[in-house]
């Protein structure tokens, strides 16, 4: 007599998750936009050194005046270290912010006749840039599909059970794999209010969180 296989229950698949993910938090959090301020890609760029480490209103206060006393890459680069580095100190780390700006802007002159670049390999290069930063100016100041895996996407990432990974190129690389392309910006924008509204790193309060019957909560 032949034994029955066993059916294994499939779960469903992360992408279609995700689509459900991004419907849910669009009902909840549908004012999600980039929360540092700018109007160019150096603006972007400078807002985004200084947001390290520091928060994304305190890097507002500090570019409010700056933006209005340096208007393009030049500017930076021929700044005084001492003075620039007085007017980012409430950002935290100001000498080495001042330091990578005034060489960041330096290169971009120098490289790039000014402009900021807009290819993710062209802002890597670029001193005190990284692949996250160089994705956020691709996503929000260029419009071209990108992710950028801040603190909230990477734990968001992985609660939400997108991926394994702790390395960020390799998180990048598995919402790239199950995120809809037209929705890459948008989905970051999204986990980021999410990560700090409603699914807070040590208290997530899943109780009012508008896809806890589909979350894993990995973690939690």
């Amino acid at each position: 007599m032949k034994k029955t296989k066993k059916k294994k229950r499939k779960n469903a698949p992360r992408s279609t998750h995700v689509t459900e993910w991004i419907r849910r938090l669009e009902e909840t959090h549908g004012d999600a936009k980039q929360a540092l301020l700018y109007s160019t890609p150096l603006e972007l760029l400078i807002a985004l050194i200084l947001a390290a480490q520091c928060t994304d209103e305190r890097v507002n206060q500090v570019t409010r005046s700056l933006f209005e006393k340096y208007r393009d890459a030049e500017d930076y680069a021929s700044a005084d270290q001492s003075t620039l580095e007085e007017e980012v100190r409430s950002t935290g780390f100001y000498r080495n912010k001042a330091k990578a700006i005034r060489a960041c802007c330096r290169e971009i002159v120098e490289r790039f006749g000014g402009r900021v670049p807009e290819e993710v390999d062209d802002l890597v290069g670029l001193s005190g840039v990284g692949r996250k930063t160089a994705n956020i100016v691709i996503g929000n100041a260029f419009g071209r599909p990108a992710i950028g895996v801040d603190t909230h996407v990477k734990r968001l990432a992985r609660r939400m059970g997108f991926s394994k990974q702790n390395d960020p190129d390799r998180i990048e690389k598995d919402l790239c794999a199950v995120v809809p392309e037209k929705h890459w910006v948008r989905f970051c924008h999204l986990l980021q209010f999410h990560g700090r509204r409603i699914c807070l790193a040590r208290k997530p309060k899943c109780d009012i969180c508008p896809g806890a019957d589909i979350c894993p909560k990995i973690g939690v």
